[in-house]
C-alpha cells in the first residue's frame, strides 16, 4: 500500500516541487516542525542534564510527528491527504531548482554564484573561487538527494506516512540543534544520532542508485572514499556523486572563519569543476529519482 502511494506523491513533488504562491500565504510543515524544534530549544536547553532533556525532546517530538502521521493515515479519503503530505514533505524538484540556480548565476558571475550557493551550504562563500562554488553546489546535491527524497521516501516505504513523518522531524532537528556546539553538544546529541541511525540505510541506497543509474559497476572508490566524510552517512552519496562525474569533491573549506583540512573525496577526479558540472549533477539528480521511482513501482507490483 505505502508503495502505491509514494509513486503519486514523487511524481506530484516532481511536476510541482514546492509552489511559491501556497507556501508565501501558509507555512511549510518543515517550517512548523523547525518552530516546534526552536521552541523546545529555548525552554528546554538550559540547567543540567542536557543530553537528557534532549533525548526526551526528540522522543517527544517524534512520537508527536509520527502520531500525526497515523492519524492522516486514518482519514477514509482512500489516501489522497497521504499522498499530498508525502509529495510535500520530498524535495526533488526543490533541490534541483536550488543547484542549477547555482549553476545559472555562476555563469553570469562569481559574486553571484556565490550568492546562490550560500543559499544552500553552510560553509563560508565569501571567498570561494568558481572551483569551490561548484563542489559546494554538486556536494549539496549529493547529500540533499539523501536526505531530502532518497530517505523519506524509503521511511514511507518501510512504514508509511508515520515514518515519513518520524524521519523527516528528526532530519530538522539534527540540522537545527545536531551540531557539536557549546550551546548543543550535550542536547542535541540525542537528534544526532538518531539521524545518523536513520540515514544508514538510504545513504548507502541513494550512493547505489547513483552508481547504477549511470552503469557504474566498479564500488571500490566510493567504497574507498565514503569513510573519509566527517558524516558516517553524506559520504555515501557524495563519493557517488563525484565518481559518476569524475570530479574531485570535498576537501579543504572554511566554516566561521576556521579553515578546516577536509580530504579530498575522488581525489583523481577533476579539480576545476563548472556550471557544466553543476548542470551534470542536476542530471544525475534526476537518474537517480527515476532509478528510486521505477524500485518504488517494482515493490508496489510486488
Amino acid at each position: 500500500m505505502s508503495a502505491t502511494l509514494l509513486l503519486p506523491a514523487l511524481l506530484l513533488d516532481a511536476a510541482l516541487g514546492e509552489p511559491k504562491w501556497l507556501w508565501n500565504r501558509y507555512p511549510h510543515p518543515a517550517v512548523l516542525m523547525g518552530r516546534a524544534i526552536g521552541w523546545a530549544d529555548r525552554r528546554f536547553n538550559q540547567g543540567a542534564h542536557k543530553r537528557l532533556k534532549g533525548s526526551a525532546t526528540m522522543a517527544a517530538l517524534g512520537l508527536a510527528a509520527a502520531t500525526l502521521g497515523w492519524l492522516i493515515h486514518l482519514i477514509p479519503d482512500y489516501g489522497l491527504l497521504e499522498i499530498i503530505t508525502a509529495a510535500i514533505l520530498l524535495a526533488q524538484k526543490s533541490l534541483v531548482d536550488h543547484v542549477r540556480a547555482v549553476a545559472d548565476e555562476l555563469r553570469l558571475s562569481l559574486p553571484s554564484g556565490r550568492r546562490a550557493v550560500s543559499m544552500i551550504v553552510g560553509r563560508d562563500t565569501a571567498t570561494l573561487d568558481e572551483p569551490a562554488v561548484s563542489r559546494a553546489a554538486i556536494e549539496s546535491a549529493a547529500e540533499n538527494l539523501s536526505d531530502g527524497v532518497i530517505a523519506p521516501a524509503f521511511w514511507f516505504l518501510i512504514a508509511g506516512l508515520p515514518g515519513l513523518m518520524l524521519y523527516k522531524i528528526t532530519n530538522t532537528a539534527d540540522s537545527m540543534i545536531g551540531h557539536r556546539t557549546p550551546r548543543h553538544q550535550e542536547f542535541g546529541w540525542a537528534a544526532a544520532r538518531f539521524d545518523d541511525l536513520l540515514n544508514l540505510i538510504p545513504a548507502r541506497l541513494t550512493a547505489l542508485l547513483l552508481a547504477l543509474s549511470h552503469g557504474w559497476a566498479d564500488p571500490r572508490p566510493i567504497l574507498r572514499d565514503a569513510p573519509l566524510h566527517r558524516s558516517p552517512n553524506a559520504g555515501w552519496p557524495e563519493a557517488a556523486m563525484a565518481v559518476i562525474l569524475n570530479t574531485a569533491l570535498s576537501g579543504p573549506r572554511a566554516y566561521h572563519g576556521e579553515m578546516r583540512d577536509y580530504p579530498w573525496v575522488h581525489p583523481e577526479g577533476r579539480r576545476n569543476p563548472g556550471p557544466a558540472e553543476i548542470d551534470a549533477a542536476c542530471a544525475a539528480l534526476w537518474r537517480a529519482w527515476a532509478a528510486m521511482f521505477a524500485l518504488t513501482a517494482l515493490i508496489a507490483i510486488i
